[in-house]
């Protein structure tokens, strides 16, 4: 508790001094394959909105514009690296040719849907990009998804920290009904998708 209160009070001074440029970096790290949690960085940024030092909303555009801006780098990454390096090594990981098409073909199709849920769920939020750069899944298409996604984690963290107030300590305990929530709704997502499906293969 003592290395989580330093870190954020480190957060609140550095992300207070850099102001939204700060926050489109560390979240462009968060959004990357860095392992850098937004949990730390969105809730303070929210927190100095409640003080009246930033801006809400600004706060939120510039959270959506770093998550974002990570997760382009990672489907640049892997449109550049990620199918050749696969057909050439796969074979050593047990990944056949066959398989990487399967995975392409899936994503081609079903990609908005798994990217949207991939940004609500812990981990994958940062490497959902990473399937969706190798399928070669159109960019506007990308872009849209990733921002809805990754915009509604960046609203509630920055309303959780933005709420608490001056009570972050509390911040912990709510975190984890967050996360619980955001994986209930990933499910609905996932589960409403797959029943439309079939009511569209019935009809």
């Amino acid at each position: 508790m003592h290395i989580i209160g330093a870190l954020t009070q480190w957060l609140v001074e550095t992300i207070g001094k850099m102001g939204y440029t700060g926050i489109i970096s560390l979240m462009f790290l968060e959004s990357s394959f860095f392992p850098f949690p937004s949990e730390v960085v969105m809730p303070p940024a929210g927190y100095l909105a409640w003080k009246g030092e930033m801006s809400l909303p600004l706060v939120i555009i510039a959270g959506i514009a770093g998550s974002l801006l990570g997760a382009l780098f990672n489907y640049w990454l892997a449109v550049k690296l990620g199918r050749p390096f696969l057909i050439k090594y796969g074979k050593y990981f047990f990944i056949s040719r066959e398989s990487i098409d399967k995975a392409d073909e899936f994503f081609r199709k079903h990609g908005h849907v798994s990217t949207l849920v991939g940004r609500l769920l812990p981990v994958i939020r940062q490497y959902i990009s990473l399937p969706a750069g190798i399928a070669r899944m159109p960019m506007k298409t990308f872009m849209l998804f990733t921002s809805i996604g990754a915009g509604a984690w960046v609203v509630v963290l920055t309303f959780a920290g933005y709420l608490l107030g001056e009570h972050q300590d509390l911040l912990k305990e709510y975190l984890h009904v967050i996360t619980i929530a955001c994986v209930a709704l990933a499910v609905i997502i996932a589960v409403g998708y797959m029943f439309v499906l079939k009511r569209r293969k019935k009809s």
